[in-house]
């Protein structure tokens, strides 16, 4: 299991030059885990490519539905607590904090492409493209 940021989720249904990444990596490990703030999150990117005319509103409830379903068993309420005091020590927002605390309440790495929480938080997050690529390494 692993926890992804919004980010990722949205790679898997909208093209991007990472979406290729964030399918190996649901391939390399199915069980993804969150905040239940991704949903907000991902309705605010689609309601974006809605607006720039990028995306029809019909499609934006397709995918919103396949990554609800995607999800489902892996969302998670967050500690407040565990939040605010991750934000008192770094400069990450309070939405980004919520994944860090997720990813450490569960015991297990935040995989994000967030530069900032990549390097506020290297015990905690491992990038897209390190978590891919972390077995080809070795072999």
């Amino acid at each position: 299991m692993i926890v992804v940021d919004t980010n990722v989720i949205g790679y898997l249904y909208l093209t991007s030059g990472r979406s290729e990444q964030a399918e190996k990596a649901l391939l390399k490990d199915a069980q993804w885990a969150a905040p239940i703030l991704w949903r907000s999150e991902l309705r605010n990117v689609l309601a974006g490519y809605i607006r720039k005319g990028q995306l029809s509103c019909g499609d934006a409830i397709r995918i919103m539905d396949e990554a609800e379903m995607l999800m489902q068993n892996g969302e998670y309420e967050v500690n407040s607590v565990a939040v605010m005091e991750l934000v008192k020590g770094s400069t990450c927002s309070a939405y980004d904090c919520e994944f860090v605390a997720l990813a450490r309440d569960l015991g297990i790495r935040l995989i994000t492409v967030d530069k900032q929480i990549l390097k506020q938080f290297p015990e905690d997050a491992l990038s897209l493209e390190a978590f891919v690529h972390q077995d080809e390494d070795d072999g």
